[in-house]
């Protein structure tokens, strides 16, 4: 139960810590004179990327702790 609790908790934080990450990145964008479509394609180049980051990090966590 507490294994489970753990991992809900770190996925969720995972995702609000992208979310943030996106809107810093589209709204620095937007003040850099992007465009709405090029300041949105770099929110989710941003999202994406902190996401991929955070399961690299897990899956390596995974393997040095196992």
């Amino acid at each position: 139960m507490t294994h489970l609790a753990t991992v809900l908790l770190t996925t969720a934080l995972a995702i609000v810590f992208a979310l943030l990450t996106a809107t810093a990145a589209g709204v620095l964008a937007r003040l850099d004179g992007a465009t709405h479509p090029t300041a949105l394609l770099r929110a989710a180049t941003a999202f994406a990327a902190t996401l991929t980051l955070a399961a690299a990090l897990a899956g390596a966590l995974a393997q040095f702790l196992t």
